[in-house]
């Protein structure tokens, strides 16, 4: 696979309140293991608590499907850079105090299908959709924070 990136940082921070709703960007929140990121709609206790985004697999879709879409439009809470998140399953993702655990590969939903043709299909690519997560230490986070893949819980 060659060299793997696994330190990196945090992006920007969005959540959903609702099943569908708008996506909306905070500067910093807190996360717990009770509520994932506060007030997001999806925050209860599970494999998909948290979805992690890399910038560089975005970018890669947008390459792919041609047009340049802003990364809310994958609905997802982090928006990362510089780390690797494909085949990533059971490593943790530090940001600052906060650690998750990688349950699973976010598979593109249906609602990709009704934003372009194309972006399903280029997201089901090498994880370019992003990674769920389960919060397993608490901690507050803000842009511009580390992002760090560790080996230790």
């Amino acid at each position: 696979m060659g060299d793997r990136h696994n330190m990196g940082h945090l992006l920007s921070i969005a959540i959903k309140e609702q099943s569908r709703g708008p996506m909306k960007r905070l500067a910093h929140t807190p996360v717990t293991t009770t509520h994932g990121i506060a007030n997001d709609f999806r925050g209860q206790p599970g494999k998909r608590q948290v979805t992690l985004l890399a910038r560089e697999s975005w970018q890669a879709v947008c390459q792919t499907v041609g047009e340049e879409l802003p990364w809310l439009t994958r609905r997802a809470n982090l928006y990362i850079e510089g780390v690797d998140l494909h085949r990533t399953t059971g490593k943790i993702v530090q940001i600052g105090q906060l650690k998750l655990l990688i349950t699973q590969e976010t598979d593109p939903c249906k609602r990709m299908r009704e934003v372009g043709d194309g972006l399903f299909e280029a997201m089901a690519i090498e994880w370019r959709g992003g990674v769920c997560c389960q919060v397993i230490q608490a901690g507050d986070i803000t842009i511009g924070d580390k992002v760090e893949i560790i080996d230790d819980k």
